[in-house]
C-alpha cells in the first residue's frame, strides 16, 4: 500500500490534544507543515485523558536504546519550553532515586546503572547516607543501596501540552476543543477527513478535510483501531494514585504542584512517589491489572455533567492497601498524615503487549498515522519522531520496537490485546531477565512438531505467537554421554537456561540435529513484476537463475538496514522471502507501484520448517530421498523442490549455525510426517532435537547477525559487518545513494571474546576502554560452546575495532576485560557448510 506523499500544504488533522497530540502539532508547524489542524472531545488543554492527571515522572534509563532516547529527547526539548518559575513550570529536574531493599533489587539496579551508561544517562550508585542527603525522611534502616540520576525530572503535564500547543499556533495550528471524531471519512483506501459532532451536544455533524490524520486519541485507541478496520493492540488500565494529607515537612510548598524533591521508585514494591505540594503523591503498580473497556469511559457529555474527567475513575482502596501499607515504611512522615481517601483516585494509561508505543503509517488506510500508547516519558520524543517520519520518511532512530506494524495482523484480536496489556501492566515494575518469557495467551500458534517437541521435553518459549523449544530434556544424557561441563553461573543467568544447551550445540557440531524453524516469516512474491520489486528493495541481485539464494538487505531512504532476508528464486516469476516480522510485509506490499502486477503473500500459517544440520545432514537426508544432494548436485546456497520420504520439499542449501545442512519447507499438512521420518533415519547417526539456545550460541560462533538484537535501522551495512551483502554493481535500490552519506553513527560492530565467570553480558551493558571511558554497548552475547569462549556482539567507535584491541565489558558492577575478535570465530573459512 503506498503512502501518501508529504507536502507543507498537505492538511493534517490530529485526533488529540493532550501530550502527544500538542507536541506533533508544535513539531510538524516548526517543520513548515501550514495546515494543522488539532480536535479534542474535551475542553482545552486540560482535556480529560491520561495527561490530565499523569503524574510526570520522566525516567530516563530504560533497557531499550530507543526508549531512552524518546525520554532524553522529552526533556532536552522542555526544558527550552520551561519559563522556570515556582507557578508556571512545564518541567523540574530534580532527579530520581531508585531504592533497593533487597540484594536482587540492587542487583537489578547495578544492572540499570549499565544501562544509562550505555545510553548517555548520568546515574550513580549510592548508599544509604547518600538517600538521606537527597530526602531525609525516606527510611533507609533497611536500605542496601540506591540508584540516583540527577537529570531525571518531573514534567507538569497539562502546563506541557499549553506550552507546546501555543507556540503551534503562533506557527498556524489550529486547535479545537469539545470537538469529537466520530469517524474517518476514507475514498479508494486513503483518508480524506474526520467527521466530527459537537461533543456535548453531539450535534453539528462535519467533516474536516484531511490528507493525513494521526491517531493521537491515548486511551480511546481501541475506538480508533475500529475505524482502521483494525484492533490496535493496547488495553486501559486503571492505575491506583493516592495521596497523603498534608505533611509538616512539605509545609512552604508555593502551591499545590510544588515538587522541590527527587521522584522516586521502590521497585520491590511496584510503587513510585514524588512531593506533589504539600502531600505525597503515591503511584501504585503492586495491585491487580484493572482492565477498562471503550464504554466504561465517561462520555465527553457526561465528564463535562459531572465536572470528572473521563481518564479518573474511582479510587478502589482494596487494591491500593499494600501499597498504603508500604510507603508508611518507606516514607514513616505518610503514616502519620494518613491517606486522603477523597483526593485519590484511579488514573487511566494504555499499555501495549510489549510496553512501547504504537508509532507509524497505518497498514491499512493510506495517509492514516498513529502515535498511540504514549505516556509523558516519551512525549516530546514521540512527537519529533512521528514529525521526521511524516515529512522526511526517516524517524531519525530505530523504530523496531515502536512501530505498530511491529505487531502481526493475525495476532490482534481483542483478547490479545486485553491479556497482554494486562501482563504488560502487572511486569512493569518486575526485575525481568532478557529472556524471560510471556505466560499470556500461550500455543497461539503451533508447528506441526509441536506435540513431538513437547514428548521429547522441550522447554518452550513464545516468539511472535509461536511456541519454540529453548532446550530438551531428552538430551540431558548428551552432558554424561560426551562429558561435557559448563561452568556453573549465577541465579540472573538461569533464567531460561539449561545446561542441555551445551550438548545440544555440541551434537549439531559432532553428529546432526533438526531444529524446528517454522516460526522463521515467509513470503512468496509472485508475479510478472516480482523481479522488478524485489531488485529495488534489496542490496543485492537477487534475479538470478532459478534454484538460486541470495542473502540480502533492505534499507531505508537514509541506507539503514531495514531488514535481513534470504531471497530463494523458486521460478521464473516466484520468490520466497525468509524475513524477519511483519514490518518486512508491510514494506513490500507499500513499495509495489500502481499497475504492477505482483502478489505478496504470507504463507508462514500454511508452512513448516525443520533446519537439519550437522556433519552427518546428508548422510540423514540421503536415506529419504532420490535426488542428488550430492555438493556438486546441490551447491551451497541453492534450492531445489525434491521429495523427502514422499513429502514434497523445498529445499534450501542454507545453513544459520554454520554446519552443513538444509532447511527443508513442506506444508503443515506434510510436516508431522516430515518429522517422524527424519527423526527415525537419522537416529543411527545420534540426531537430537535442538533448541534456540543450542542455536542462538552456534549462530554467534559463526558471525550471524539477528535483526533487531543486533542491527537496526541506525546502521548501515559496512558498520554492522554485512558488506558482503551489498552488491559492488548494483545501483538502482532504495539506500543506495544514501550510502555515500556520513552515518547516523560512527560505531562499528565487532565480535568481543571473554573468560566471562559468570554468565554473559545483558544487551545494553556498556563497554570502556581502558581509561574508563564509555566506547559502546553490548547486543547479543552467549557462550560459545565450541570455541569455550564468551561472544559478545558490540557496538563500538571505530578506533576499538581492530582484532586484538583490548576493552572493558561493564557487567552489574563487575568489570570484565574482552577482546576484539576476527569474525566468524568458527570455521572461517566456511568449510564445514560447503562439503
Amino acid at each position: 500500500m503506498e503512502q501518501q506523499t508529504y507536502s507543507p500544504d498537505a492538511k493534517i488533522v490530529i485526533i488529540g490534544a493532550g501530550v502527544v497530540g500538542a507536541a506533533l502539532a508544535d513539531e510538524l508547524t516548526q517543520r513548515g507543515a501550514r495546515n494543522v489542524t488539532v480536535v479534542d472531545q474535551g475542553p482545552l488543554y486540560q482535556t480529560g485523558g491520561s495527561s490530565s492527571h499523569a503524574p510526570g515522572f520522566v525516567f530516563q534509563i530504560n533497557p531499550s536504546k530507543a526508549m531512552s532516547e524518546l525520554a532524553q529527547r522529552t526533556l532536552n526539548k522542555l526544558d527550552e519550553l520551561n519559563p522556570g518559575g515556582d507557578d508556571d513550570w512545564v518541567l523540574k529536574r530534580v532527579g530520581g532515586i531508585e531504592l533497593a531493599y533487597t540484594d536482587d533489587q540492587l542487583r537489578e539496579l547495578k544492572r540499570r546503572h549499565g544501562f544509562a551508561q550505555a545510553w548517555g544517562v548520568e546515574s550513580k550508585l549510592i548508599d544509604a547516607q547518600g538517600v538521606c542527603n537527597l530526602w531525609s525522611g525516606i527510611n533507609t534502616e533497611d536500605l542496601v543501596g540506591a540508584l540516583h540520576t540527577p537529570t531525571d525530572a518531573v514534567v507538569h503535564s497539562v502546563r506541557a501540552v499549553e506550552a507546546q500547543a501555543t507556540r503551534a499556533i503562533e506557527h498556524g495550528a489550529t486547535f479545537h476543543g469539545h470537538t469529537q471524531v466520530i469517524d474517518l471519512v476514507v475514498e479508494d483506501g486513503a483518508v480524506v477527513g474526520v467527521k466530527v459532532v459537537d461533543a456535548l451536544t453531539g450535534d453539528h455533524e462535519r467533516v474536516i478535510e484531511a490528507d493525513f490524520v494521526v491517531a493521537a486519541g491515548g486511551i480511546w485507541g481501541p475506538t480508533i483501531g475500529k475505524w482502521l478496520g483494525k484492533n490496535l493492540p493496547m488495553q486501559p488500565i486503571e492505575h491506583g494514585m493516592g495521596f497523603s494529607h498534608d505533611l509538616d515537612e512539605f509545609q512552604d510548598a508555593v502551591n499545590d504542584e510544588a515538587c522541590n524533591y527527587p521522584i522516586v521508585r521502590h521497585q520491590g514494591a511496584g510503587l513510585y512517589f514524588r512531593q506533589q505540594g504539600k502531600t505525597l503523591a503515591v503511584g501504585a503498580y503492586e495491585h491487580r491489572p484493572l482492565e477498562v473497556r471503550q464504554d466504561e469511559i465517561a462520555s465527553p457529555n457526561a465528564a463535562h455533567t459531572s465536572g470528572r474527567q473521563p481518564a479518573i475513575h474511582d479510587f478502589t482502596y482494596q487494591d491500593y492497601a499494600p501499597t498504603w501499607e508500604e510507603i508508611q515504611r518507606v516514607y514513616p512522615s505518610a503514616g502519620k498524615a494518613g491517606l486522603d481517601e477523597e483526593r485519590s483516585f484511579n488514573g487511566l494509561f494504555s499499555f501495549t503487549p510489549d510496553g512501547g508505543p504504537l508509532l507509524g503509517p497505518s497498514n491499512t488506510i493510506r495517509g492514516m498515522w498513529l502515535a498511540q500508547a504514549v505516556w509523558v516519558t516519551a512525549s516530546a520524543g514521540v512527537a519529533q519522531v512521528v514529525a521526521d517520519w511524516m515529512t522526511t520518511g526517516n524517524p531519525g532512530i530505530d523504530t523496531s520496537e515502536l512501530d505498530i506494524a511491529r505487531f502481526d495482523t493475525q495476532l490482534l484480536s481483542p483478547e490479545f490485546a486485553r491479556q497482554k496489556g494486562l501482563e504488560s501492566y502487572d511486569e512493569v515494575y518486575d526485575i525481568r531477565h532478557p529472556r524471560a518469557a510471556s505466560a499470556k495467551l500461550r500455543r497461539l500458534r503451533t508447528s506441526p512438531f509441536y506435540f513431538h517437541q513437547k514428548l521429547a521435553g522441550a522447554h518452550f518459549v513464545e516468539a511472535n505467537g509461536w511456541e519454540r523449544p529453548l532446550w530438551l530434556d531428552e538430551n540431558r544424557r548428551l552432558l554424561e554421554e560426551a562429558d561435557l561441563a559448563f561452568p556453573k553461573i549465577p541465579m540472573w543467568d538461569t533464567s531460561e537456561f539449561s545446561p542441555i544447551a551445551v550438548a545440544e550445540a555440541w551434537a549439531t557440531r559432532n553428529r546432526v540435529a533438526m531444529y524446528d524453524m517454522t516460526s522463521l516469516t515467509r513470503y512468496r512474491v509472485e508475479g510478472p513484476d516480482a523481479t522488478a520489486l524485489l531488485e529495488r528493495l534489496t542490496t543485492n541481485k537477487v534475479s538470478k537463475a532459478p534454484g538460486s539464494v541470495t542473502y540480502s538487505l533492505m534499507l531505508d531512504a537514509t541506507g539503514g538496514i531495514l531488514s535481513d532476508i534470504t531471497v530463494t528464486r523458486v521460478t521464473e516469476n516466484e520468490y520466497m522471502i525468509g524475513a524477519n516480522n511483519h514490518r518486512d510485509l508491510i514494506h513490500l506490499k507499500n513499495n509495489v507501484r500502481p499497475g504492477e502486477h505482483v502478489t505478496i503473500t504470507d504463507i508462514s500459517p500454511g508452512t513448516c520448517c525443520i533446519g537439519l544440520w550437522g556433519p552427518h545432514a546428508r548422510d540423514v537426508l540421503s536415506k529419504l530421498t532420490d535426488d542428488d544432494i550430492s555438493h556438486e548436485g546441490f551447491g551451497y546456497f541453492k534450492a531445489k523442490q525434491i521429495y523427502v520420504a514422499a513429502v514434497p520439499v523445498l529445499a534450501l542449501r542454507v545453513s544459520y549455525v554454520g554446519e552443513l545442512g538444509w532447511e527443508l519447507y513442506a506444508t503443515a499438512d506434510h510436516g508431522a510426517r516430515l518429522w517422524e521420518e527424519i527423526d527415525a533415519a537419522g537416529r543411527e547417526y545420534g540426531l537430537i532435537i535442538g533448541g534456540r539456545l543450542a542455536f542462538n550460541a552456534l549462530r554467534l560462533e559463526k558471525g550471524y547477525r539477528s535483526y533487531g538484537a543486533d542491527i537496526t535501522r541506525e546502521h548501515r551495512p559496512d558498520q554492522a559487518g554485512l558488506g558482503f551483502a551489498v552488491s559492488k554493481v548494483k545501483t538502482d535500490y532504495l539506500g543506495h545513494d544514501a550510502l555515500a552519506t556520513p552515518p547516523q553513527t560512527q560505531r562499528r560492530m565487532v565480535s568481543l571474546t571473554s573468560a566471562f565467570p559468570f554468565g554473559s553480558p545483558n544487551p545494553g551493558s556498556p563497554v570502556r576502554n581502558h581509561a574508563g571511558e564509555t566506547i559502546g554497548y553490548t547486543a547479543s552475547s552467549d557462550f560459545g560452546y565450541t570455541v569455550g569462549k564468551t561472544i559478545t556482539y558490540a557496538w563500538l567507535e571505530p578506533e576499538y575495532t581492530e582484532p586484538g584491541a583490548q576493552v572493558v565489558i561493564q557487567h552489574f558492577d563487575r568489570s570484565v576485560p574482552a577482546e576484539v575478535a576476527m569474525d566468524p570465530l568458527y570455521d572461517p573459512e566456511g568449510s564445514k557448510i560447503r562439503r
